[in-house]
């Protein structure tokens, strides 16, 4: 398990743009579970429907890419690099995502070639399937 002060010192993502809160397991170059829990606070709700509440699609996928760029720069070769998010496949947005929810991230690493890489991921609230995409990365 990783808490947010040792995610912070494997990504570069700090507030409001970290989108992880921990990471329950990881298998280092292959897999990744994290939780993001999801607050009516979050800035982002102020000007996204700020009458319905409703977690922007966008950030669900880079919540994906955050939690695989952990599995990848976790790897010894990898360590106090940068993962860029650089493509994304097959995203399809399943339930809506609202203050309250807790988010449970899972991103298998697919492909890893020396400085690129495609995940799969998935996010489910209450093991309902909200999110679902490949993700593909370069190493910097």
């Amino acid at each position: 398990m990783l808490n947010i002060e040792e995610i912070k010192a494997i990504i570069p993502h700090r507030y409001p743009f970290l989108l992880i809160d921990k990471v329950i397991d990881v298998e280092v170059g292959k897999k990744v579970h994290a939780i993001k829990n999801v607050t009516a606070g979050e800035p982002w709700f102020q000007g996204h429907f700020p009458d319905y509440n409703v977690m922007p699609g966008v950030l669900l996928v880079e919540a994906m890419a955050q939690a695989g760029a952990i599995a990848i720069l976790s790897m010894k070769e990898h360590k106090g690099k940068i993962a860029f998010f650089s493509g994304i496949k097959e995203a399809k947005f399943r339930k809506e995502v609202r203050p309250g929810d807790t988010l449970d991230i899972n991103v298998e690493i697919i492909k890893m070639r020396k400085n690129y890489g495609v995940g799969k991921g998935t996010i489910t609230c209450d093991k309902a399937l909200c999110v679902e995409a490949e993700i593909s990365f370069f190493i910097g």
